[in-house]
C-alpha cells in the first residue's frame, strides 16, 4: 500500500484512532510509525485538558523524561492525581512527534478539575494495564491484558504482551494494521463485559468523544486521537451531543492548578497509590531505545554492570548468555528472548546460579533509579522554586537512587544541609530521613539517608500554604504546631526540632507554650518523658550557635518538678507502668547530668547542685521499703555507677531484697532493675553481688520460680554472649570462692593466672605507629620511651 492510499484510508471511517497500552515501548513505536504514515492535522492525547499550555516545555532541552503532569486542588494541594510519561510512553512520543511537525496537540481527558473533585482519592488515567487505576473494588475490574492472555493460552499478561508487540519486529507494511486488530480484540471484550467494572470510564468517554468533534471542526477531519486501546471502541461508538452532554452533567468540579514534575523509574514499577504499575521500566526504556538486537545490547549492559561490581565477567559470558537466551525461547515457544529468557540466562552465566548479583542487576537495570528533569520554566509554587535554589545553593540535588550523607555540622555548607533537611521533616517533605553514623557520634555530626520521591512535590505543594520561602514556611509550621500540641512532650519535641532547624523566630512562641503546659502539667511521666528532649536541645543549640537561655531555664525548672513528684509518682504502679518509670529514670538520669554541665558556666541561673538534688531522690527510692522493685533496683544500681554508693552498701541493700522475707516476685523485679541494662559486668567482677543473687535464686520454691523465670531471661538474655558464659563459669565453680585457689585449679576462658609479657609487648610496635615522632623531633625506639608516651 502506498503511502498516499495508507494516509487516505486511515481516516475512512472517522478520526484515526490509535489505542495503545501506557507505558508500552511497541505502541510507542507503532505511535510514531502511525503518525508518520498518516501526517495527522492534530493530535490528541489523553490527559487532562487544563496542561495544554503546559504542552510546549516538552521540547525545552532541560524537560528530561520520565516526568509527570501533577495536577492538584488550590485551596487543598494533597488532593493531586499525576500522569506519568517515560520516554517510551506512546503519549509522549505522540506529543514530541506533533511538536516536531508544528501540529497542534491537545488533551482530551476529563478535566482534572472534576477528577480531583471526584473523590478523595482519584484514578490515574487507565489503558490496558493491569494495575492502570486504583480504586477500592480493584477486584472487581476488568484486567483486558489477562483476558487476552488468557485467551491465548498465556498464564502471564507481560509474557504474551512482548510476545504479540515487543517482539513483534518489522511487523505488516500497513502502519494501521496493530491498531486495527488491538481495536477489534477490545471491541470483543466491551461487548462481553460492558465498561469492566469502570463507570467512571463511561463518563470520561464521553468528554472525549466530544473533545474528538470539537477538534474535528477545528483542525478538519484528519485528525488523530492516541489513548488506552481500552477506550477506542467507546470513542468509535455514533452517541449523540446531547447523550454526552447529559453524562457530563451536574459533576463535581474544584480549582486546580497543573504542573510537570520528574518522575522516577523506580516509580513507574510500583502498582499502588499512583503508580503506573509496570514491572520493567528499565528493560522497557531498553527495548524502545535499542529495536535491533536488544538481547545482546542488554546482556553487554548487564556484563558492565556486574563487572563494575568486581564480579568475573568476560566477553564469552555474554556470548554464552545470548546463546542460552535463544536456546530457552526457542524450547517455550516465543518468537524472541524476554526479560525471563534474558534473566534466566544471566543468572546460569554470569551468576553462577545464585540470585544475589541477579537483585542487583533487577534492581539497577531491569527497574532503574533514573530520575527525570523538568525545566525552570515550568509553573510551581513559589515554595518549590525557593527550594530548587536552596539545593542549588547548599549543591544537594535530588537522586531517586538512596543514598547517605554524612555532615560535619562545623562546616557551613554541612550545616546549611542539615537545617534544609530538618526544616523539610517539619513541613512534611520526607526527603531526608536521619540515620545512625558510623563513625563518629558526637553533636557536631550528622547523618542522613536521602532520596528523592515523586510524591514529595505534592507535599511541597502543601506546604506552600504555610509560606513562600522554606524558613519562612518551616517557622510558620512550628508556631502552628505548638499551638495545636496537646501532649508536654510534643512541644518538647517540637523545640529540638526549631533549634536543629534553625529557627530562632519560632523558638520564642514554642517557648511560650512549653512554659505554660510545663507549669499546668502534673503528670510526672509526661514531666520526665519532656526533659531529654529538652537537654539534647541545649546540647543542638551549643552546636550550631543558638542562644538557649529560655530554654535552659524551663528545662531546669521542669527538673525541679520531676524531684519533687518523682517519689510519690513510683508509689502503686502494676508491672507495666513500673517499667515504664525504669525508663523515665533512666533517661532523667542521663539528661540531669548533661544539664548540669551546661549550667555549670552559668551560676546567675540559680539552680544550684542539680546533680546533687537527683542523688538524693535516687536514694530515697533506694532505700525505701514500698514501691516496685524495678525502680528500686535501678535507683541502686545508677547510685553505684556514680560512685555514690559503696559496693559494701550496695551489696547489703541487695541482701536485704533477696532476703526470704520477700516475694521471689519482687525480688526478680529488683535484680531486674539492677542488672538490667549493662549489669552483666558488675555481676562479673564483684562476686558478692553474684553470690547474693545465686544463692537467693537456688532458694527460690519450686511453685514461685515458673514466675521469675521470665524477668530472669528477660534481663541476663540482655548480655553480651562473653559476659554470659562468664557468668556461666563463675557459677560453675561457685562464686565468693577463694581466688587464688580458683586461680590454680580452674582458670576461666580468656583469664591467667599471671600477666603474660610476651603478649603485651606484642602491642608495643603499634603504639610506635600511633604516637608517631617525639616532642624533642626523634622517634619513639625504646620501649620506655613508647610508655612514657602513653602516660603522657
Amino acid at each position: 500500500m502506498s503511502g498516499t492510499a495508507a494516509r487516505d484510508g486511515a481516516y475512512g471511517s472517522g478520526p484515526l484512532l490509535l489505542g495503545v497500552r501506557h507505558h508500552g515501548p511497541g505502541s510507542a513505536r507503532a505511535v510514531r510509525a502511525a503518525l508518520d504514515a498518516a501526517r495527522p492535522g492534530a493530535v490528541l492525547v489523553e490527559g487532562p485538558p487544563e496542561a495544554d499550555p503546559l504542552v510546549a516545555l516538552a521540547t525545552d532541552p532541560d524537560m528530561r523524561p520520565p516526568v509527570a503532569l501533577l495536577a492538584h486542588a488550590v485551596d487543598e494541594p494533597g488532593r493531586s492525581a499525576f500522569w506519568p510519561m517515560a520516554e517510551f510512553s506512546p503519549e509522549w512520543v505522540a506529543i514530541r512527534w506533533a511538536l516536531g511537525h508544528d501540529v497542534p496537540v491537545r488533551f482530551i481527558d476529563l478535566p482534572a478539575a472534576h477528577t480531583l473533585a471526584w473523590d478523595t482519592e482519584p484514578e490515574t488515567p487507565s489503558g490496558t494495564g493491569p494495575h492502570d487505576d486504583e480504586e477500592p473494588e480493584r477486584d472487581l475490574r476488568l484486567d483486558p491484558l489477562a483476558v487476552l492472555a488468557g485467551t491465548a493460552g498465556y498464564d502471564d499478561p507481560e509474557r504474551w504482551w512482548e510476545d504479540v508487540v515487543e517482539h513483534r519486529g518489522a511487523g505488516p507494511l500497513d502502519p494501521f494494521a496493530p491498531f486495527a486488530a488491538l481495536e477489534d480484540a477490545m471491541a470483543a471484550l466491551r461487548e462481553r463485559y460492558g465498561a469492566g467494572g469502570r463507570p467512571r470510564d463511561l463518563v470520561r468517554e464521553a468528554h472525549m468523544r466530544l473533545q474528538v468533534r470539537a477538534a474535528r471542526k477545528e483542525f478538519g477531519p484528519e485528525v488523530a486521537v492516541v489513548c488506552g486501546a481500552w477506550h477506542v471502541p467507546a470513542l468509535r461508538e455514533r452517541a449523540t451531543v446531547t447523550a454526552d452532554r447529559a453524562l457530563l452533567k451536574g459533576l463535581p468540579k474544584l480549582r486546580t492548578d497543573l504542573t510537570w514534575v520528574p518522575w522516577t523509574h523506580r516509580r513507574l514499577a510500583r502498582s499502588s497509590g499512583y503508580g503506573a504499575g509496570i514491572d520493567s521500566p528499565g528493560w522497557y526504556g531498553h527495548l524502545f531505545r535499542a529495536p535491533d538486537r536488544p538481547v545482546e545490547r542488554w546482556l553487554t549492559k548487564v556484563a558492565g554492570l556486574l563487572r563494575e561490581e568486581d564480579r568475573m565477567v568476560s566477553s564469552a559470558h555474554v556470548i554464552e548468555a545470548v546463546r542460552l537466551a535463544g536456546t530457552l525461547a526457542a524450547m517455550r515457544g516465543r518468537p524472541l528472548p524476554g526479560l525471563t529468557e534474558t534473566t534466566d540466562a544471566v543468572r546460569a552465566v554470569m551468576c553462577d546460579g545464585s540470585d544475589v548479583p541477579l537483585a542487583l542487576v533487577h534492581d539497577r537495570l531491569v527497574v532503574g533509579d533514573l530520575l527525570g528533569g523538568v525545566p525552570e520554566s515550568a509553573p510551581a509554587v513559589p515554595l518549590q522554586r525557593n527550594l530548587a535554589r536552596e539545593q542549588r545553593r547548599l549543591r544537594l540535588k535530588p537522586e531517586a537512587l538512596e543514598r547517605e550523607l554524612e555532615l560535619d555540622l562545623r562546616k557551613d555548607t554541612d550545616a546549611g544541609r542539615g537545617r534544609l533537611l530538618h526544616r523539610l521533616r517539619l513541613l512534611g517533605v520526607g526527603w531526608g530521613e536521619p540515620a545512625e553514623s558510623r563513625g563518629s557520634t558526637g553533636t557536631f555530626r550528622e547523618t542522613w539517608r536521602l532520596r528523592w520521591e515523586p510524591e514529595l512535590s505534592v507535599r511541597v505543594a502543601e506546604a506552600g500554604v504555610w509560606g513562600t520561602t522554606v524558613l519562612a514556611a518551616a517557622t510558620a509550621k512550628a508556631e502552628a504546631d505548638a499551638l495545636a500540641a496537646r501532649a508536654l512532650a510534643d512541644v518538647t519535641a517540637l523545640a529540638e526540632q526549631c533549634l536543629l532547624a534553625g529557627l530562632p523566630d519560632a523558638l520564642p512562641v514554642v517557648m511560650r507554650v512549653l512554659a505554660d503546659r510545663a507549669a499546668l502539667d502534673t503528670d510526672v511521666g509526661h514531666l520526665a518523658q519532656a526533659l531529654p528532649a529538652l537537654v539534647r536541645s541545649l546540647r543542638y543549640g551549643d552546636v550550631r550557635g543558638t542562644d538557649t537561655g529560655a530554654l535552659a531555664g524551663v528545662a531546669a525548672g521542669l527538673a525541679e518538678r520531676v524531684f519533687v513528684g518523682l517519689p510519690a509518682a513510683c508509689a502503686a504502679l502494676d508491672a507495666d507502668a513500673a517499667l515504664e518509670m525504669r525508663g523515665h529514670v533512666d533517661a532523667v538520669h542521663t539528661a540531669v547530668g548533661l544539664l548540669a554541665e551546661t549550667l555549670a558556666g552559668a551560676p546567675a541561673a540559680g539552680h544550684g547542685d542539680l546533680r546533687g538534688r537527683w542523688r538524693a531522690v535516687l536514694r530515697t527510692l533506694a532505700t525505701r521499703d514500698t514501691g516496685p522493685g524495678v525502680v528500686r533496683g535501678r535507683a541502686v544500681r545508677l547510685l553505684l555507677d556514680d560512685g555514690e554508693l559503696e559496693p559494701e552498701e550496695a551489696a547489703r541493700l541487695m541482701g536485704l531484697v533477696l532476703s526470704p522475707g520477700t516475694p521471689p516476685a519482687d525480688a526478680a523485679a529488683w535484680i531486674e532493675g539492677f542488672a538490667g541494662g549493662g549489669g552483666g559486668m558488675l555481676l562479673v567482677h564483684d562476686e558478692r553481688l553474684l553470690g547474693l543473687v545465686d544463692t537467693w535464686l537456688t532458694g527460690v520454691p519450686a511453685d514461685a520460680f515458673t514466675d521469675v523465670l521470665p524477668l530472669l531471661r528477660r534481663t541476663f538474655s540482655a548480655y553480651e554472649p562473653g559476659v554470659r558464659r562468664t557468668l556461666g563459669e563463675l557459677v560453675r565453680r561457685g562464686p565468693g570462692a577463694d581466688t587464688a585457689r580458683t586461680a590454680r585449679t580452674s582458670v576461666l576462658p580468656g583469664f591467667a593466672a599471671e600477666l603474660d609479657t610476651a603478649r603485651a609487648d606484642a602491642v608495643l610496635p603499634v603504639l610506635r605507629l600511633l604516637l608517631g615522632p617525639d616532642p624533642g623531633g626523634g622517634t619513639t625506639t625504646s620501649d620506655d620511651d613508647c610508655l612514657t608516651g602513653v602516660g603522657a
